[in-house]
């Protein structure tokens, strides 16, 4: 991590014109953060996704001494199609702390909402005694604790194994980066898609409730904008790069209330299987129907989402960009594009692979 963060941050600074706004706040907040032992909560980035580069690249505003510590970096999800391909890759994105992530969008039928990914990201921003061991099981030094699970390793597929990065103390309430619009997309007037539900469970689910800061990424559709042609692989240079990095919002103030009624439910649950005999005592980050596809759990889904798109917004305002229009917003405002995954679309934007 410390030799992508440290090109990543010679390309900004050294081949562009880079503005970071709100970085000494946010470096404040990883200072806080530096003793995993200390940590009292989670951390979780979110930001607009304009380019392919976004990560690693927004990164490097990160001075080099963050760069060289993965304990108080960012754990991100990334392309199972694309970035787990091979063993090579696949080594170099365990190194980079991202998590295989199958996409729902490219008919993989191991995508969506309640892939295994999105538990170990749970459990990363958490801190709990998600499991008991099992009895066969001698814990190494680093998880014999309370807060280790008995699950080692975890499959994405079936097929596959990684080892689960949430096994370990020392990464206790990390760190998370999300790109909720789940693929790139630059529009002309940086307006943002729809955001998907995957934040909602992060928010919802981990424990307690995570600190929360939105992200405003402006410049790199230029750096590596999907209309490029030949060398299209090549990053370009030049450009003007604005990071904004917003404050850590009220999340008792804005989620609270919606979390509350989230564990109204998952009580209401264990109660129904309760009456029936039936196993209540569940992992975290593991869901049963009901709470996966009742219509309570999918209407405070689109509650959280819409409410961190918000968040996200206001940091895009402060950067001097009027308002978008609310249609934006709602899925249904896409579906009009048609059956057309990537390349120019009907309102002028361009959408990429993310």
């Amino acid at each position: 991590m410390g030799l992508t963060g440290a090109l990543s941050r010679g390309f900004l600074y050294g081949l562009n014109h880079m503005e970071a706004i709100g970085l000494d706040r946010f470096l404040e907040t990883l200072d806080r953060r530096r003793n995993s032992e200390e940590r009292d909560r989670g951390l979780i980035t979110v930001s607009n996704h304009v380019s392919v580069m976004d990560d690693p690249l927004i990164w490097g505003v990160l001075p080099f001494s963050y760069a060289f510590n993965p304990g108080n970096h960012r754990w991100s999800l990334g392309s199972y199609d694309i970035c787990f391909q091979t063993r090579t890759l696949t080594e170099f994105f365990n190194l980079g702390q991202v998590l295989p992530t199958h996409r729902a969008h490219t008919g993989s039928p191991h995508g969506g909402l309640f892939q295994p990914v999105m538990t170990q990201a749970i459990r990363l921003l958490s801190s709990q005694p998600f499991a008991k061991p099992p009895a066969s099981y001698t814990p190494a030094l680093e998880t014999s604790d309370p807060f280790s699970t008995g699950a080692l390793t975890y499959s994405t597929n079936g097929l596959d194994s990684f080892s689960a990065p949430s096994i370990y103390p020392s990464r206790r309430h990390s760190w998370i980066h999300i790109f909720p619009e789940g693929r790139v997309h630059q529009h002309p007037k940086k307006t943002l898609r729809y955001f998907k539900w995957g934040i909602s469970r992060l928010i919802l689910e981990s424990e307690p409730l995570p600190e929360i800061i939105p992200i405003f990424i402006d410049g790199n559709q230029e750096v590596m904008h999907e209309s490029r042609e030949f060398p299209r692989f090549i990053p370009r240079a030049g450009k003007n790069i604005r990071i904004a990095f917003g404050e850590s919002i009220d999340g008792e103030k804005i989620f609270g209330e919606l979390r509350e009624r989230w564990k109204k439910l998952v009580s209401l649950q264990k109660d129904a299987l309760a009456r029936k005999g039936l196993e209540t005592n569940w992992e975290m980050g593991e869901l049963t129907d009901g709470l996966k596809y009742s219509t309570e759990a999918v209407a405070l889904r689109k509650e959280v989402t819409m409410r961190i798109r918000m968040e996200v917004l206001k940091v895009r305002r402060s950067l001097g960009y009027p308002d978008e229009d609310p249609k934006q917003g709602l899925v249904e405002t896409w579906i009009e594009e048609g059956d057309k995954e990537t390349g120019r679309m009907k309102d002028g934007s361009w959408v990429g692979e993310t």
